[in-house]
């Protein structure tokens, strides 16, 4: 038992750190683009919403609700990866920020970080919208008309998704637990909009996490036939 749990927090490590500190080594600070952009237009967006009219312009540019337009939401959501909850301390939110695109962008490529994330968050979004259609009830699944004015996550979701999703294509079982055990726990603790939506974006990284794994597996199955084929 003990040296199972050593070699799977020894993969774990290989798999979430030791690989993606080699990949930086040999591509430079620029490899980190997403975390630094991420990190920037955070504290862009704090800096400015600290007064009266910046807090206007902010909500109008990223703030993203379950009452809006969907087309407006949709506009809005790719900004909202940017606005951070004012009522939380900045810094911490920014550390974790930093960490989970610098951690993804190394170990997935640029593109699928920025997909992932976009689709945790995204996810988040649109349940929302479902659960204020069904309405309260349904076994603690719908949601009463007022959540529509409450803002959505901002960057958090995508930080969940970013983790969740990493510890699937990385088998990374003590990360996951980490990431959506926190998760569940936080929304038994405090049961509000935001613990919902965070626990859509660990379903949301899990599926798209399982999708490209098994896909990878029909890959190296095909090209395994091939290489039978031409021995």
């Amino acid at each position: 038992m003990a040296g199972f749990v050593g070699r799977t927090l020894r993969g774990e490590w290989y798999g979430i750190v030791v690989d993606p500190l080699r990949q930086l080594r040999r591509r430079g600070p620029a490899a980190l683009l997403l975390a630094f952009v991420a990190c920037a237009g955070v504290i862009f967006f704090h800096a400015i919403a600290q007064h009266p009219t910046g807090a206007a312009a902010v909500r109008i540019l990223g703030g993203v609700q379950g009452d809006l337009p969907l087309w407006l939401a949709l506009l809005r959501t790719p900004v909202s990866l940017y606005v951070p909850a004012l009522d939380l301390p900045v810094w911490a939110g920014i550390t974790q920020l930093f960490l989970a695109f610098a951690l993804a962008e190394l170990a997935l490529g640029r593109r699928r970080t920025l997909l992932i994330a976009y689709a945790a968050t995204l996810a988040g979004t649109l349940t929302v919208r479902v659960m204020m259609a069904v309405g309260p009830g349904w076994w603690g699944l719908g949601l009463p008309p007022e959540v529509g004015q409450v803002l959505d996550t901002g960057p958090s979701a995508a930080v969940v998704g970013l983790f969740t999703y990493l510890s699937v294509v990385r088998h990374a079982p003590v990360v996951f637990l980490l990431t959506g055990g926190s998760m569940v726990l936080e929304s038994i603790a405090k049961p509000n909009l935001a613990g919902r939506e965070h626990l859509i974006a660990v379903a949301a990284a899990v599926v798209l996490g399982l999708l490209h794994e098994r896909g990878r597996h029909r890959r190296q199955t095909a090209t395994n036939a091939q290489d039978t084929a031409s021995a």
